[in-house]
């Protein structure tokens, strides 16, 4: 079944410092035709590290790269929020690409940047269509506009019901560069994938 309205991600808040208060979480994702199978990941976190990675200066996302999940792609796009307060995600024929969003930090920066990514579309598997893959531990490079490379490890893998999506954990302050890639999972329903996976990340030393 396809989706019948356009991809939309949240609303914009304020929560103390700026958060995106998302209203169901991705619900672009969705299957047509040709779904990816349903995917149900374990919770899992292991404690962050004790420094936290060196800032690095603002520079834009270029290429994404996740060896386990097996995910080397670019370019990156920025994402934005229109009219309403909405923020976008990558289109249903760039699938296979990740978003941005150009409101938040940069990758490797101070705080926690927000990357985006399907799993599936009404077309089928996308990007993130081996997240199950994925275990604490692994290694996230986003590769920047500067030539430099931003490379992350996973701290915690979490999957939720997108009606109790935590917001403040994900796009609270954080204390060092951070990252946060969020996808989609569970069962379809209504056209949708009715949880999120998101990944949080700390810049490595």
């Amino acid at each position: 079944m396809r989706p019948s309205a356009p991809p939309r991600l949240g609303r914009l808040a304020a929560a103390g410092s700026l958060a995106l208060a998302l209203s169901g979480g991705l619900a672009a994702c969705s299957s047509g035709d040709q779904p990816a199978p349903d995917v149900k990941v374990a919770n899992s976190a292991a404690p962050g590290p004790d420094r936290a990675g060196t800032p690095m200066k603002p520079s834009k996302p270029t290429r994404l790269q996740i060896p386990s999940a097996g995910v080397d792609a670019g370019p990156v796009l920025p994402l934005n929020v229109d009219s309403t307060g909405e923020l976008g995600v990558p289109p249903v024929d760039k699938a296979d690409q990740a978003g941005w969003y150009a409101g938040g930090v940069t990758p490797g920066e101070k705080g926690p940047a927000v990357l985006v990514a399907h799993y599936d579309t009404a077309k089928g598997p996308a990007l993130m269509k081996n997240i199950k893959n994925v275990k604490v531990g692994d290694t996230i490079k986003v590769g920047r506009a500067d030539g430099t490379t931003a490379t992350f490890k996973i701290r915690e893998i979490q999957q939720v019901d997108k009606k109790k999506f935590p917001t403040g954990k994900v796009y609270g302050d954080t204390g060092g560069p951070e990252l946060r890639l969020l996808t989609c999972g569970g069962p379809i329903v209504n056209g949708h994938r009715a949880d999120n996976i998101i990944l949080y990340a700390n810049l490595a030393q």
